[in-house]
């Protein structure tokens, strides 16, 4: 499985129908850290294999369907069991080919296991429903209301915490007894791949498959007759784009999509090393590139001062390099598109006269002319500027000041996005008051950020950031429908005669 030869490079395959398929055709997978040096191959899937891989779901789901939630628990309790044996490997993979820190990679295929096993402990809730009795007089039926999985479904999933987010949809899709195909991203599938391949080996042939290749090669995965949900992660446009194609079959769809997340300051905020630590992470780690990352900081105006030189001085401790480099705290952006579109915004700040400060050294020598990018803030810049208005994900971030907290809200809702927001304040009347005003579907308090999630609850977003929600039973029934049995009650029907 995932040959590895000599040094970095690695290899991966397809898998399908419980056999590990090789490809002439592969995606190379350059790093973006160290210009010109490859990180490995992936298998680049024909159109015929992607119709390959939603037959072998098809075939495998009448078996899995039919087995009881727990008995799946069970299955999928084996099948995971092990995962961490190359967890390091995997993490050094991951570095590598999407450019975080070591760290972060090995956290990402960490919460991939915490998810699924969060999951598992939903089985006795799977199979639930109830029952309507008949309403003498009116309604002469007893009506039994049962829930029941979909059949194939495709998961799509992003370059920035692939294996992470997996988690956060796939166990559930297998749990409600759904089969399925997973898509790991074209520019870093190489990690994502072993580590799916791995569980997908342990469970019956065609209950998990994964598919690698070109995007005009995928089409299959959205719109394939049947194919009865996609669930994606990924860009607003990219969502546009699914939605799209679903339409032509009337695939369902769950959109987990970008977001321009508000942090909001109020006046009694706590400033202390430890919240400042938080607010940092917040906004930098994976060098900005998550969905749920605070994107707009704004700030009482009376500490605008205090929330500046906080997180100043942990940007001037910020070390950009290799991701496998130790001390590194900061790696490359992960194409050179995404560089160049965060250079342009900051660029385009600075032309309007925005006061923006930079910290940190571009590293030199094989990492010279990587998707590195200096981490910023930008101090009460104009609201047109697309450093306030366009999701950045990059390591830039606008601190706007405001007056009354009825402005904050305001300013914090004024955007195309709601994914994830956050209340800083010491007081917990005050967090409610606000953070129940807040347009988005997830609010942390005095706290932001993907390391924070509960991964129980429910997660996505609204407006543009998408629509669906993964994670706790909300994620299984996103993967389920009803389905309600009506049994006429003779007296009941006598009663309505009379």
């Amino acid at each position: 499985m995932g040959e590895t030869t000599t040094g970095t490079s690695v290899r991966t395959g397809l898998y399908i129908g419980g056999e590990e398929r090789f490809t002439d055709d592969v995606l190379t997978i350059p790093d973006p850290g160290k210009p010109g040096v490859v990180v490995g191959e992936a298998a680049a899937a024909s159109a015929s294999d992607v119709k390959d891989a939603v037959a072998a779901a098809k075939a495998a789901y009448p078996e899995w369907s039919a087995l009881s939630a727990q008995e799946r628990a069970r299955r999928m309790t084996e099948a995971i069991a092990g995962i961490a044996d190359e967890r390091d490997e995997d993490a050094a993979i991951l570095s590598q080919e999407n450019g975080k820190i070591r760290l972060e990679a090995w956290i990402d295929a960490l919460v991939f296991e915490l998810r699924w096993n969060l999951a598992l402990m939903l089985a006795d809730e799977v199979d639930g429903g109830k029952t309507l009795p008949p309403v003498p007089g009116a309604i002469p039926v007893s009506t039994e209301v049962s829930y029941q999985s979909l059949g194939v479904v495709t998961v799509i999933v992003p370059f920035n915490w692939p294996i992470a987010i997996l988690g956060a949809s796939l166990p559930h899709a297998l749990l409600a007894g759904n089969t399925a195909i997973v898509k790991p991203p074209p520019s870093a599938p190489l990690a994502t791949t072993r580590v799916v391949q791995r569980v997908a080996e342990k469970l019956p042939p065609g209950v998990l498959n994964v598919v690698t290749g070109r995007d005009q090669d995928m089409a299959d995965l959205i719109q394939h007759p049947d194919v009865a949900k996609v669930c994606f992660t990924g860009s607003v446009n990219g969502g546009k784009r699914i939605m799209e194609m679903a339409s032509k079959t009337l695939t369902r769809v769950t959109l987990e999509l970008g977001g321009n997340d508000a942090a909001v300051f109020l006046d009694d905020a706590i400033l202390d090393d430890e919240h400042l630590d938080r607010l940092y992470a917040a906004i930098y780690d994976t060098t900005g590139q998550i969905c749920m990352n605070a994107k707009r900081v704004f700030v009482h105006r009376s500490r605008l001062d205090e929330l500046v030189t906080g997180l100043t001085a942990r940007l001037e401790k910020a070390v950009l390099g290799y991701g496998l480099d130790e001390g590194t705290t900061m790696g490359p952006l992960h194409q050179p598109a995404q560089k160049a579109f965060v250079d342009e915004i900051i660029q385009e700040a600075k032309d309007a006269g925005a006061d923006v400060r930079e910290f940190g050294e571009l590293p030199d020598g094989d990492l010279a002319g990587g998707n590195f990018v200096r981490p910023a803030i930008v101090v009460d810049p104009d609201p047109g500027l697309r450093v306030v208005t366009q999701e950045q994900f990059g390591p830039v971030i606008p601190i706007i000041p405001f007056d009354t907290e009825e402005e904050a809200v305001r300013l914090a809702n004024d955007t195309w996005g709601g994914l994830c927001g956050s209340v800083w304040t010491a007081s917990p009347d005050s967090a409610q008051r606000v953070g129940s005003q807040l347009v988005c579907g997830y609010v942390w308090v005095n706290d932001h950020g993907a390391t924070r999630l509960d991964l129980r609850a429910p997660f996505g977003g609204m407006k543009q950031s998408g629509f669906g929600r993964e994670q706790g039973i909300e994620g299984v029934r996103a993967f389920q429908d009803t389905r309600s049995i009506a049994t006429i009650d003779p007296e009941a029907l006598a009663s309505m005669a009379h």
